[in-house]
């Protein structure tokens, strides 16, 4: 059976996206996983990949031309498949959904296809066409993104909803992002509990006119998408609530703040800046009454708290935990933490890691740094020195500033530095754009940027993608040496340790030296040791006479 591809919104403001190149052509096989082509959006270069497998069928939008979110921009389905009763209903501007059971029977050997549909599925295909409602289905908000996870639902089933609106805060593995709608009506159903993941293209409200029979809509997705798990599934939401274990009672400052601000499944209903916020003054938002939609807790909430208003007496037969009770807690995997682990077991087990170590005497580089701070727009850090001593050599050392692609290797030109930044989830990396090109004190200054942007989850497709090296430096936490793990696609990751204060030779006399030690983890596909050590001694030479960072 045919699949429509749809133009996914792949940043938080996409409205429509350019075709700047299809990878495929009309008839290739594709398989789950296959890059179809190339999108422009408003924010970066994206790769759209496929979902399904079978054969290219149709291409409805030529290279360089537009198309909106959710539109149609190919068909999948088996070889040979007759797909013209599809692309009328397109044309005519219909939602695109298969061919009703009428224009199959009029095609020849009906009475096997409907012996074989039987056979295959519980019940004849639902037809939809009258129902005046929108499925809305998780959206592919970057280009690592498999799932989503619902921080806080914005509307309620039953409010009017229009074009633009916020919907809900989606958690991603890069930040949180706002779900808009694109549809006018009333929200009539909400299938993804706040704290609940769901994967991309995955179903997660309904929007349509007042009384449209969702329910129906939701019985023929779930047939197409699995017959046979269908029937499972379609216990209404309230039935399945009631067979939850009754909850544990709450103290009365626990009910009160839960009234306000709680979701039916204990998650506090906040906006991420009133969250940050509440993180920064150590508030625990839990106390915070909310004065949003729906007791949501936002900025002016947090501003305005003051202890007294919620403080309670604790209560009196409560008793402290005895010593060496045991206990413990457990979290939902976060989406970045699932990308994380995902992408780096990947890189660990599939690429052939290798390491060189070298130690670096940062005497000069000390001396140096102290003399450009007292006249650089910026204060310049040792780990600034290092990404530009980094992009110095990538340029005299080509092979490194590459990257794995199965059948081929790419050989960047350009110089795009990966900067490993620890948050509170996990670890991003943002990107520092042509860095070859730049002064000390620009690097300095996009760093900071980055690094500020990268904590508080505001980082955008354009900040994280295009990296062609990295550098992880735990020097600050005092870490003399460590190997990292590369960071796909790069061939090459640069791990930085502090700088120490050690006894060294020096004209035949022991003195006391700063060293710094690097290793660099290679992909042996791609990068042998002779050009990763030649490599390193560029850096060691730059940093060791820092006065060549200015030529």
């Amino acid at each position: 059976m045919a699949e429509i591809i749809r133009m996914p919104k792949m940043s938080d403001t996409m409205e429509e996206g350019v075709i700047a190149q299809w990878l495929k052509k009309v008839g290739d096989e594709v398989k789950p996983g296959d890059i179809l082509a190339e999108v422009e959006t408003d924010k970066a270069t994206m790769e759209l990949e496929s979902y399904d497998e079978g054969v290219l069928l149709h291409i409805g939008v030529a290279e360089k031309d537009a198309v909106p979110v959710n539109g149609v921009i190919a068909i999948l389905g088996e070889k040979g498949e007759n797909i013209d009763e599809l692309l009328k209903e397109i044309k005519a501007g219909g939602n695109g959904a298969a061919p009703t059971e009428e224009v199959k029977e009029d095609e020849p050997k009906a009475e096997e296809k409907a012996s074989e549909t039987k056979k295959d599925s519980p019940s004849e295909k639902i037809d939809t066409s009258s129902i005046n409602a929108t499925l809305i289905t998780m959206p592919k908000m970057s280009d690592t993104m498999q799932e989503g996870t619902i921080a806080s639902w914005l509307k309620k089933v039953g409010d009017e909803v229009k074009s633009g609106d916020v919907l809900a805060e989606v958690e991603t593995d890069k930040a949180t992002m706002e779900l808009e709608s694109y549809d006018d009506g009333t929200l009539l159903y909400i299938g993804v509990e706040e704290g609940d993941s769901v994967e991309v293209n995955g179903v997660i409200a309904i929007i349509g006119e007042k009384g449209a029979d969702f329910e129906t809509l939701l019985k023929a997705h779930k047939q197409e998408s699995s017959p046979d798990a269908a029937s499972e599934k379609e216990a209404p939401k309230e039935e399945q609530t009631e067979e939850k274990p009754a909850a544990k009672p709450a103290s009365k400052a626990e009910q009160a703040t839960e009234t306000s601000n709680t979701g039916s499944n204990g998650r506090i209903k906040a906006s991420p800046l009133a969250k940050k916020m509440a993180k920064e003054k150590g508030i625990d938002i839990s106390l915070v009454k909310g004065s949003g939609d729906g007791g949501r807790i936002i900025k002016k909430d947090v501003e305005n708290y003051t202890p007294a208003k919620a403080a309670a007496a604790p209560e009196a037969g409560s008793a402290a935990a005895g010593v060496g009770q045991e206990s413990f807690r457990e979290e939902k995997v976060s989406q970045m933490r699932k990308v994380i682990a995902k992408r780096l077991a990947e890189s660990k087990f599939t690429a052939p890691h290798f390491y060189l170590t070298m130690e670096i005497n940062m005497d000069k580089a000390i001396e140096a740094r102290k003399s450009m701070n007292e006249v650089a727009p910026v204060k310049i850090s040792f780990n600034d020195m290092v990404i530009k001593a980094v992009a110095a050599a990538l340029k005299q050392h080509p092979n490194v500033n590459s990257a794995w692609l199965g059948d081929k290797i790419r050989y960047n030109d350009h110089v795009h530095i990966g900067m490993a930044v620890a948050v509170e989830e996990g670890l991003l990396v943002p990107v520092i754009r042509f860095a070859d090109s730049k002064s000390l004190s620009q690097i300095s200054q996009e760093a900071k940027t980055l690094a500020g942007k990268a904590k508080n989850k505001e980082l955008q497709p354009k900040d994280w993608e295009g990296n062609t090296f990295t550098v992880s430096n735990l020097g600050m936490f005092g870490i003399d040496e460590f190997t990292a793990i590369i960071n796909p696609p790069d061939a090459c990751i640069l791990a930085i340790g502090g700088i120490r204060q050690t006894p060294i030779v020096k004209d035949g006399a022991i003195v006391v030296g700063n060293l710094m030690k690097v290793t660099l983890s290679c992909d042996h596909r791609v990068v042998d040791g002779a050009i990763g050590s030649a490599f390193l001694q560029t850096i060691k030479n730059l940093l060791e006479d820092p006065v060549r960072l200015l030529i």
